[in-house]
């Protein structure tokens, strides 16, 4: 009898293991780069942008930086729709910084972008925009919870084999 417990102390135990280590190991984990947009310059390699608010508010006067690999490559002031420009810029990855903000992009000559490209560098300005977020947070992150999801197929098992062996010991 004590094998049998035994047995089914390691089944339950295997199950919980088997449960949450595929989720623990398939999990993405946060990005923390910011994304790459695709944006063309213009004719004379002339990268143009605008700052903007997550209000769509047009930033006047604030200092705009261009980086490459962490180098400042040029700087320059934002006029008062919002909107600069850096000229002699060369294709390939940059980073824009501006007001708080800042965005990268991969720069391409007028004749080598792709097909869809943005004509200019968009900077959002101020406090990060967070994107897909969702209301609903109490009970479905709660059971979205690997180990949540475990100790309820757990209990799924375990209760079953509890009573099945319960009424084998009172049967005898």
């Amino acid at each position: 009898m004590k094998g049998a417990v035994v047995i089914q102390r390691v089944v339950v135990c295997l199950a919980l293991v088997g449960i949450c280590l595929p989720q623990l190991a398939f999990a993405s984990t946060p990005q923390t780069a910011t994304p790459v947009t695709d944006v063309q310059l213009r004719e004379g390699n002339v990268l143009i942008g605008k700052v903007i608010t997550p209000e769509n508010a047009a930033v006047a006067d604030t200092q705009v930086t261009l980086l490459s690999a962490g180098q400042k490559i040029a700087q320059g002031k934002t006029d008062t729709n919002g909107y600069f420009a850096f000229s002699g810029v060369r294709t390939g990855l940059y980073q824009v910084a501006a007001a708080d903000g800042q965005g990268t992009y991969r720069l391409w000559s007028e004749r080598t972008a792709p097909p869809k490209v943005q004509q200019g560098a968009l900077v959002y300005a101020g406090t990060q925009t967070v994107r897909g977020q969702s209301g609903f947070r109490g009970v479905r992150n709660f059971l979205a919870n690997p180990i949540v999801i475990a100790g309820i197929v757990a209990t799924a098992i375990a209760v079953p084999v509890a009573i099945h062996n319960s009424k084998k010991k009172s049967g005898s």
